[in-house]
């Protein structure tokens, strides 16, 4: 016979494993009975003082073992879950505003999920060690922060709040999930309600707040200057250039020594001209073009010689390298090297004699490339056009120089042509536009789309990045290729080429990725037909995401969306430091100089790619500023959207012409209880089965602008 189980000795030795497996699945973690408690949802004494007997049950039996006053620690949970296969990886820390994060690695696959309580006191891009979890059948990886390996950043930028005894910085960016504690005596003249840049100085263990200084004071919130100047700082980019650095630029001369110009190859008479935005402050790249008879051209792209004037270890090397690129924030360029050079001596101006490193080509009728030089020259630019300018003669083919414009125009559509022939990927997106008035406030929002004009460039500089990589990169007979710096792009995860696969096919869309091949032209076959449509946005977001990102290296891969096996940034060397290695390194091995050092030139690339990734993030972020601000004075006007996004909160819905994204948060659909269907993209009215799908059209009244986060609510306009 059977005993019958006793149900309070089952429901205590349950409550008992509750508690272990706390501790157990936080095998580096310290707890005390008030914050177990907490965990179970447990609040009355009662309760709280059985889960306190139980623990020192716990450890009475040498499950737990006491690691500091009051707080206790697994015993064997480390080894247990190494038994089990579980691992250590090292990554990158992705942090949510709600405290959670994400462990980006360099391994393919998925990320790995971090509660709030296992962070350990990583922040935003900290590389950090974290111990895996066994994986739970159907459930994401998880992990915990063990090792803080390097700090992201130790500057935090935000608001002061000030109280009697002691002061905080609400900091701006939502990926910073604590506030800092301030001592009165670190203030530093701080006043309450001001913008400020403070240094991290200490986390004590026990503390939820990090402590820190403040190191700089920005100004008032709200003032356009100060804002600007917040996200450059949010970002560690230097506001300014040192005193050493701007007298090293003030001692070059305006005037071209005679014995530079006479060694370099002699350009000033043949026709060339620069194509930039109409608002541009320097011009790194200009062409020019001789017709040489028998249907043949030639054609030089001819690039600022800024390593003429930056020379390897001096004060204005040491910054561009810090800096990495340039940084353009709606308003305003933050450059990478200082203005005499970057907008004067370096720019190519028109009608001014500028020294050059040039790749020149001659080319046929169908851009056969026949034949190839690269060296040192001196032009004389004469003529700036902008793009719209060009534009116009393209679409009428009348205007100033027309006849060479449509040659340019002609071939850079046939070498476009063979490269998308080749595989190439024809990502396009649209860039948001401002007009400020003079205070910087924004009157309108506009997009930009690449013309003929735009893509005229940036053919031409594709080629001269082509085949700078090639000449250097092709192993000669019998010796080993060079060092050189290489701009490489992955192949995608399969993983998430599936994933992106299924989710157009839900809105109708089909992506062949059998073969390389294959997936470039499916790729822009659907660019082309989600064009003008509610889901463009997204899908091409999604798209983007999908693609692995391009980054710096000496070790050539190739670059998989742009399907050349060989690539590098030679053309703009005024705003990018990886094209002035570039420069240093062909001039070298043009003199039959031996290979660089692989190793130092590698952490190199690794430093310029990390600072591009920052300057994007920071343009993107001025960018979200404006929109927010361009949109404070339309509080209650309506307007015409597209859904871009869904989530369990709301919906996403863009404003059509300007890009101003909002949420239409779910709690405010009065008219019915939906709920996310996050399969197919789309919120559903739970009684009257109402859709709002990605990609539809709708109205929206605009509810509330919070400029501070940059985030907009909206209404749905019936």
């Amino acid at each position: 016979m059977v005993r019958p189980k006793n149900k309070k000795v089952e429901k205590a030795n349950t409550f008992v494993k509750n508690v272990l497996d706390i501790f157990n699945v936080n095998p580096f973690s310290s707890f005390n009975y008030k914050q177990i408690s907490s965990r179970l949802g447990i609040s009355d004494s009662a309760s709280r003082d059985l889960v306190k007997s139980i623990i020192v049950q716990l450890a009475d039996n040498g499950d737990l073992v006491l690691s500091k006053r009051g707080k206790y620690q697994a015993k064997e949970s480390k080894k247990k879950f190494a038994s089990e296969g579980s691992s250590y990886v090292a990554g990158t820390i992705d942090m949510k505003p709600n405290g959670k994060a994400y462990l980006i690695t360099a391994i393919k696959g998925e990320d790995i999920y971090i509660a709030p309580f296992n962070t350990s006191h990583a922040l935003h891009g900290d590389h950090v060690k974290v111990f895996l979890f066994p994986k739970r059948k159907g459930k994401k990886a998880e992990g915990q922060v063990v090792e803080i390996i390097k700090r992201n950043k130790t500057q935090v930028v935000g608001t002061l709040e000030l109280s009697k005894n002691f002061a905080f910085l609400v900091p701006d960016s939502p990926k910073m999930p604590v506030d800092l504690f301030i001592p009165l005596s670190n203030l530093r003249g701080g006043k309450p309600g001001q913008k400020v840049i403070a240094k991290i100085t200490e986390w004590p263990p026990q503390s939820e707040n990090p402590f820190g200084e403040v190191i700089q004071i920005l100004g008032t919130p709200g003032d356009n200057d100060v804002e600007m100047k917040s996200i450059l700082a949010e970002f560690e980019f230097p506001l300014s250039f040192s005193q050493k650095c701007e007298k090293e630029a003030e001692r070059f001369s305006e005037l071209i020594p005679a014995k530079e110009a006479k060694n370099r190859r002699d350009f000033r008479g043949i026709y060339t001209i620069t194509i930039d935005p109409s608002d541009a402050k320097d011009f790194d790249d200009a062409i020019s073009l001789k017709i040489i008879g028998n249907g043949h051209f030639e054609i030089g792209i001819h690039i600022a010689d800024v390593s003429y004037f930056v020379q390897p270890c001096t004060n204005i090397d040491q910054e561009a390298f810090d800096r990495g690129t340039s940084i353009y924030l709606v308003d305003r360029v933050i450059p990478m090297l200082p203005e005499r050079l970057s907008n004067k001596l370096c720019s190519l101006v028109p009608n001014q004699d500028r020294l050059c490193f040039s790749a020149v080509f001659e080319i046929d009728e169908s851009a056969n490339i026949l034949n190839e030089w690269y060296g040192k020259t001196i032009i004389h630019s004469q003529h700036r056009f902008n793009y719209d300018e060009v534009q116009e003669i393209i679409e009428t083919g009348k205007g100033e120089t027309a006849k060479e414009i449509l040659i340019l125009d002609r071939l850079a559509k046939k070498l476009r042509g063979e490269r998308f022939k080749k595989g190439s990927i024809n990502f396009e997106t649209q860039e948001v536009r401002f007009t400020l008035d003079k205070h910087g406030n924004p009157l309108e929002i506009f997009l930009r789309e690449m013309k003929d004009s735009n893509k005229l460039i940036e053919d031409f500089m594709l080629l001269a990045n082509r085949k700078v990589a090639e000449f250097v990169g092709k192993a000669k007979t019998n010796s080993k290729p060079r060092t050189f710096v290489y701009r490489v792009h992955d192949s995608p995860v399969p993983e998430k080429l599936e994933n992106f696969t299924q989710f157009i096919a839900k809105l109708g869309y089909k992506v062949n990725f059998s073969n390389r091949k294959s997936l470039a032209q499916s790729f822009n076959k659907l660019f082309e037909q989600i064009k003008g449509k509610g889901e463009e946005n997204m899908v091409e977001s999604i798209a983007i995401r999908t693609m692995a990102k391009a980054y710096y290296t000496t070790e050539n891969i190739g670059h998989y969306g742009l399907a050349f096996p060989y690539y590098t940034h030679f053309t703009s060397p005024i705003r990018r430091y990886p094209d002035l290695i570039v420069h240093r390194l062909l001039y070298v091995y043009l003199q039959g100089g031996i290979s660089v050092n692989k190793e130092e030139l590698e952490a190199k690339c690794d430093h310029s790619s990390e600072m591009e990734r920052r300057a994007e993030n920071a343009e993107r972020m001025s960018v979200k500023y404006k929109q927010a601000e361009y949109m404070l004075d339309k509080v209650g006007q309506v307007f015409e959207g597209l859904i871009s996004g869904v989530s369990k909160w709301g919906i996403f819905v863009e404003i059509v012409g300007t890009k101003c994204e909002g949420m239409v948060r779910l709690k405010d659909l009065s008219d019915d209880f939906y709920y996310l269907d996050e399969e197919n993209y789309q919120v559903i009215g739970s009684r009257k089965g109402h859709q709002f799908k990605l990609g539809d059209k709708v109205r929206i009244r605009v509810k509330k602008v919070d400029l501070p986060r940059k985030q907009m609510d909206f209404m749905l306009v019936s």
